[in-house]
């Protein structure tokens, strides 16, 4: 298997390209434009049998697609920030219409003011909208989830679309090595796409008609229970991965020391790897036992491998990168309801917002005051515990 050294995006590029996706719509937008920079030069250089097409605006990109695979064709496009909130209508269109699609989303601040650098707003704005959403910790994982959202999203079982979230710049700008399928392989793993129903000329198919109340609802509900059978499938598909190209990432979450832990971070993206670090640091410097529950899929919200990972633990923080203003960190609020009958201790941390940087170093302080507050206090639940930028500290 060749290993090249790629960008996260050059990585996402590679991914498709591998899939054999026939269509891509496009509008540039940063930390996002070189995905389809790079896709569109595949297609100029008849490297990818692809229909590339440029458009106005987010907004049409995701329509253009949902057209191309409404009408059978495996469909691919990218945004970030404030294209994906342009893009927010059709999310739900695509999603309440069951078409599998697959969408790589550069995590971008959102502003005013203006702001290129990472955070999670951007992608945990869009939850509610029935897409399945996976995030990446770093760029090897981008492009084998970018495979495996292929296969997700056209699973019969499912049939729905996909986000894979890379962080902005950490990931989409930055090199590192990654291993690179060969397109045989990926023929024999990938099998031709499949959906429920086609949208052609020939067909007496429509979407879009005012339907019954209670067809409504019922479509609904047949969304609801696609996103319970995406949580078995992701598992799946994820352990067939391993089996097939030799890496597989633990399914819905991923775990690092969780073993004998009785702290834990849950945590999801790229700053994963620093929690990681923290945890093992807080275990050689201090002696307590810390966990790293690495959230892969923030939708389907993997509620009972928390349960199983998170039960018994004598407390648990939760890093966001984003926050639902006049709430919490939207990690912290999935979290904390999947623990709502067990009595944990917990803290919820927001942290990052505009790209700033938390090195393991501010991690630890952190840890390490909650651990001291629960050894002393019994339990603690601390919700919204604002880690501010060092110059404001």
């Amino acid at each position: 298997m060749p290993v090249l050294t790629l960008t996260g995006n050059y990585a996402v590029a590679h991914a498709v390209k591998l899939a054999r996706v026939k269509v891509i719509a496009a509008y540039p937008i940063t930390p996002q434009t070189t995905i389809v920079e790079k896709l569109s030069e595949m297609v100029e250089k008849g490297e990818l049998d692809a229909k590339m097409i440029r458009v106005e605006s987010e907004h049409s990109a995701l329509a253009a697609v949902y057209g191309a695979a409404s009408a059978g064709a495996r469909a691919f496009t990218a945004t970030s920030s404030h294209g994906l909130l342009y893009m927010h209508e059709v999310l739900w269109w695509a999603a309440g219409s069951r078409i599998p699609l697959v969408m790589a989303v550069v995590t971008r601040a959102i502003g005013p003011p203006w702001n290129i650098h990472v955070d999670h707003q951007d992608v945990m704005d869009q939850r509610d909208t029935g897409w399945i959403i996976a995030v990446a910790q770093e760029n090897q994982e981008v492009l084998d989830l970018t495979l495996q959202a292929f296969r997700i999203s056209e699973d019969p079982r499912v049939y729905l679309p996909v986000i894979v979230a890379l962080d902005g710049f950490i990931l989409s700008h930055t090199t590192a090595p990654v291993e690179v399928p060969e397109q045989r392989e990926v023929d024999e793993w990938l099998p031709p796409r499949r959906q429920p129903y086609v949208i052609a000329p020939e067909t007496s198919i429509v979407m879009g008609n005012i339907a019954p109340d209670e067809e409504y609802y019922m479509m609904r509900l047949s969304m609801q229970k696609a996103m319970g059978e995406a949580k078995r499938v992701a598992e799946e598909v994820d352990a067939e991965y391993g089996k097939v190209f030799g890496r597989s990432y633990g399914g819905l979450v991923e775990c690092h020391r969780c073993e004998d832990a009785d702290y834990y971070i849950v945590i999801t993206g790229s700053w994963a790897g620093d929690a990681k670090e923290a945890a093992d640091r807080v275990r050689e410097q201090a002696g307590v036992r810390v966990g790293v529950a690495r959230v892969r899929y923030i939708r389907p919200w993997p509620h009972e491998r928390l349960r199983e990972i998170l039960g018994n633990a004598k407390g648990v923080i939760v890093f966001d990168r984003a926050v639902s203003f006049g709430a919490k960190g939207q990690l912290f609020t999935d979290t904390a309801a999947s623990l709502y009958d067990y009595k944990v201790s917990m803290r919820g941390v927001i942290a990052g917002l505009g790209g700033v940087d938390v090195p393991a170093e501010d991690m630890i302080p952190v840890i390490m005051d909650f651990v001291e507050k629960v050894e002393e206090q019994g339990f603690v639940y601390e919700p919204s515990y604002w880690l501010l930028p060092p110059k404001y500290r």
